[in-house]
């Protein structure tokens, strides 16, 4: 045999060991079938939940369509929410919630300068359900409850309109307590019937979990552990990038600033504290106050931690400090609301959801 015809065949040996091995199929991960993935929510669920297959149809339809990965990790991220902010209730009852309501109303009429007896007066008369809104309110217990006098007083009444104009001053809702003007503006792709507006779908076990979720894992974060979305949950999406990011314009520059996450004054072209603190790193960095400005915008995104400004700065702190300074931090906010009583923080938030969550991992 000729050492050309070797050759030959040793190519042609080779070629098809190739062939061989390029259709050849990698092994799937099988799927994970409904029934598997809702009964691993039932057991994560707390024991103290009530009707936990219907609390896991309405989780895993959330995860489904809004293509979130149903890990134990995910899964026990939005229980712990859930749990910390109404122990998985849809409707959960608010202490002292007619003292708020009234006290909200009277603060609203002074605002505009109507009289408290005017507003009394208007309060008598019946409303959508035969009852006076003063009733109502006498006896109300759920925000959603609240929510629907508000938006009953303020569609029938002129002085509702003159009072609250077309705002309803119940802000958050449902299990999750989640904003009804983020769910709002997300609303598109829900998968379930709307009852009359997406305000009222927030207050239901499936809406309120629907768009809780979203705003819990919605997002890309790059984030070390799970404690620093809790705080975004509470804070706003990226709150603890951001206020890493702040700390270290502060270490540089010297400057206090609320570590709030927050680094512009949105909806307002005026500069607020952060960004004047970094224009003063302006020739440092190179960069222009325009320019600077077009970063900072970037803050409720994903892609602000690639931005000139965020390298710029991190990479003075850096070296001031004389090692790599955290990217990501609890926000230093103090959380405000009639429904508080105590002085409670962002952090104190995403510490009490992360025990709860750490529990959650226990039960799988």
């Amino acid at each position: 045999m000729s050492s050309t015809t070797l050759l030959q065949r040793l190519a042609l040996i080779t070629a098809l060991m190739l062939a061989g091995c390029s259709t050849k199929k990698s092994p799937q991960v099988p799927v994970r079938q409904p029934a598997d993935v809702k009964a691993q929510i039932q057991k994560l669920l707390p024991l103290h939940v009530t009707h936990k297959s219907d609390w896991a149809d309405d989780i895993y339809t959330a995860f489904r369509t809004q293509q979130i990965d149903p890990s134990s990790s995910n899964l026990c991220a939005a229980i712990a929410i859930a749990d910390q902010e109404s122990n998985f209730s849809a409707e959960a009852a608010v202490p002292g919630l007619t003292k708020i309501a009234w006290g909200e109303i009277d603060r609203r009429a002074a605002s505009v300068h109507v009289p408290a007896f005017l507003v009394r007066t208007a309060l008598l008369i019946k409303s959508s359900n035969g009852e006076s809104y003063a009733a109502r309110l006498d006896k109300v217990r759920s925000e959603k409850e609240l929510s629907a006098i508000f938006d009953d007083f303020i569609d029938r009444i002129p002085m509702g309109q003159k009072l609250f104009g077309n705002l309803n001053p119940i802000h958050t809702g449902g299990p999750m307590q989640v904003s009804i003007a983020f769910a709002e503006a997300h609303a598109k792709g829900y998968p379930w019937p709307v009852d009359g507006s997406i305000r009222r779908e927030v207050f239901t076990r499936h809406g309120g979990m629907y768009f809780g979720i979203m705003h819990l894992l919605g997002y890309s974060a790059d984030y070390s552990q799970p404690l620093y979305r809790f705080a975004d949950f509470n804070a706003g999406w990226y709150a603890s990038r951001n206020a890493a990011f702040q700390a270290a314009v502060a270490r540089v520059t010297g400057m206090k600033l609320a570590l709030d996450g927050d680094l512009i004054l949105y909806g307002s072209e005026q500069a607020g504290s952060t960004e004047l603190a970094v224009r003063t790193l302006a020739k440092r960095i190179d960069m222009s106050n325009s320019e600077i400005r077009d970063d900072l915008e970037k803050g409720e995104q994903a892609d602000f931690s690639d931005s000139d400004v965020w390298k710029q700065v991190f990479t003075l702190a850096d070296k001031m400090a004389g090692r790599r300074l955290p990217r990501e931090m609890l926000p230093g906010i103090q959380l405000e609301s009639p429904k508080i009583t105590r002085k409670l923080t962002t952090a104190w938030f995403a510490q009490r959801v992360d025990s709860r969550y750490q529990q959650c991992l226990l039960r799988r």
